[in-house]
């Protein structure tokens, strides 16, 4: 059970405190609290609230980098896709790409052949059906019958990975709070406390309640991504690309698409996910507000006529757009104009005041870059502990078979009349509490019905989230526990009588659900 407790975090020194729980603040807490540090992690709002939960939700080495030669970027980001397909296989599933070739496209059968080629082979050794493959005309079509026949010559298909990026960030949140540390969200940074210029503390505010803490810790990181030049009070030395993505009906492709844009050559994904079909991303410079960002009408429009000139058959119109949303990616300063052409590797930067900030780097590549931050805690702190979570199994499947588990869960969401579909996505989400779930179903049948019939969540989900999953909003409920505001219209009745299931889990009154209802 993920518990938030403010008090504790003016309860006793830290060697480590953490700004910012996206996926880099979460793998740095959990690294940092496995090598022995006492580590407190903190976020002004929700886990995996910005950023990290606005991605494509991919694991991948990222093909297109390849292009701009950035190779050891490629090379880390596919060595961890296959270390997380293996220690976290409920959390990162394997999903093919489709890249068609075409008559006036950028790359030609050859150039793609040999993209491909080096794309597997830095991700070191593969299982069989790991390899890209080669496909005619007829077969593409065939496995992506939406496709644009005009012009089309053949297609390849290659390896990747998915994930559900706020979840992901969840787990590792909650791994490091099992492994001692201190986890608090809706906690945000007031001032840094000072002695002979370098932080000594922190003073923050408890979010939901207005009270005011401070923090001792020996050493401050900041990974609050787009929000650091506030944390720093300096002018940025980093730039923002705005990304959007849309939500749109499912299609019969099992895998996805990697495309490119007619009108000016970016790349974007067509990626099945929880039996929608989410399209994007764009890449675009962004000088706006940091907290109000979101999708314009413009963007979804050139999303739309993109995916509709790829696959035309399907004609999507702005009415059969489900949800959306917007993400900052933060990149290093460059005088090239398009972000596209940037690269996404990480640096860590230190403050006279010795705050270490984490700007730019990869949601696949986040794990390693974190333990490098650890390195440069440690070594501030005359301390020399090696990185723990390389290789380690993720903690949602600790002393867990993972074959074993869905078996046991296939058979048990059988018994309490839970759909097929649903079950599987139950131990995806869950892992091994996807027992606990599966619990509350036996003591109430009612609780394994579906959400809704298009979507594989059950209404146990509800519940179970706002009870054990530090909830503090309706929307932390329906956005990243369960992406439902994504992934359905949800009516107002609906969104009341999730309202009235979290509340029972959190006590809750009329007065705020209501105000829980009007936020959303």
């Amino acid at each position: 059970m993920m518990t938030r407790d403010f008090s504790k975090l003016s309860a006793k020194p830290f060697d480590l405190l953490v700004c910012g729980g996206g996926v880099y603040g979460a793998w740095t807490a959990y690294d940092a609290t496995l090598r022995g540090l006492k580590t407190a992690i903190i976020d002004k709002g929700d886990w995996a609230g910005g950023t990290s939960s606005a991605s494509s939700k991919l694991i991948h080495g990222g093909l297109r980098y390849l292009e701009t030669f950035d190779f050891k970027l490629v090379k880390k980001s596919l060595s961890e896709r296959q270390m997380l397909l293996h220690c976290a296989p409920h959390r990162v599933w394997p999903l093919r790409f489709g890249i068609p070739v075409t008559q006036n496209g950028r790359l030609n059968r050859l150039s793609l052949a040999l993209g491909l080629s080096l794309y597997d082979g830095l991700a070191g050794q593969l299982a069989q059906n790991q390899h890209f493959h080669y496909h005619n005309k007829p077969d593409f079509i065939a496995k992506f019958s939406a496709i644009n026949t005009a012009g089309l010559l053949a297609g390849f298909t290659y390896f990747d990975a998915q994930t559900d990026d706020a979840r992901f960030v969840l787990e590792i949140i909650d791994g490091a709070g099992l492994a001692g540390a201190v986890c608090v969200n809706y906690c945000a940074v007031d001032s840094f406390v000072e002695g002979n210029g370098r932080i000594k503390g922190v003073k923050v505010c408890d979010q939901i309640t207005g009270e005011f803490a401070e923090i001792k810790a020996k050493q401050v990181v900041d990974t609050t991504g787009r929000w650091s030049v506030n944390l720093r009070k300096t002018s940025p030395d980093f730039r923002l690309s705005k990304g959007i993505h849309l939500l749109l009906p499912k299609i019969d492709h099992e895998d996805a698409l990697l495309l490119t844009a007619n009108s000016d050559g970016r790349v974007f994904f067509v990626i099945p996910w929880y039996g929608k079909t989410l399209v994007g991303t764009t890449d675009s410079n962004y000088q706006g507000d940091l907290d109000k960002l979101t999708v314009t009408e413009e963007e979804e429009t050139y999303l739309l006529a993109e995916v509709n000139r790829a696959l035309p058959s399907l004609a999507w119109t702005a009415a059969e757009v489900i949800g959306r949303y917007a993400g900052l990616r933060v990149l290093r300063q460059s005088n090239n104009d398009s972000p596209g052409s940037i690269s996404r590797d990480w640096s860590l930067e230190t403050a006279p005041n010795g705050l270490l900030s984490s700007i730019g780097g990869k949601f696949t590549s986040a794990r390693e870059d974190a333990g490098l931050i650890v390195d440069a805690v440690c070594q501030n702190l005359t301390v020399d502990p090696p990185c723990q979570t390389f290789g380690k199994v993720f903690p949602w499947l600790v002393g867990i078979d993972y074959p074993e588990l869905l078996e046991k869960s296939l058979v048990g969401a059988q018994k309490v009349g839970i759909a097929a579909d649903c079950a599987i996505w139950l131990v995806r989400r869950y892992g091994k509490h996807c027992a606990d779930v599966l619990a509350l179903c036996q003591a109430n049948p009612q609780l394994s019905q579906k959400i809704r019939p298009d979507l594989p969540f059950i209404v146990a989900e509800l519940k179970y989230c706002a009870q054990y999953e530090m909830v503090i909003t309706l929307e932390d409920l329906l956005r990243r526990r369960l992406p439902l505001l994504l992934l359905a219209k949800l009516s107002s009745e609906e969104i009341r009588s999730f309202a009235v299931i979290a509340a029972e889990n959190l006590n809750w009154d009329s007065e705020k659900i209501e105000r829980e209802i009007q936020v959303i």
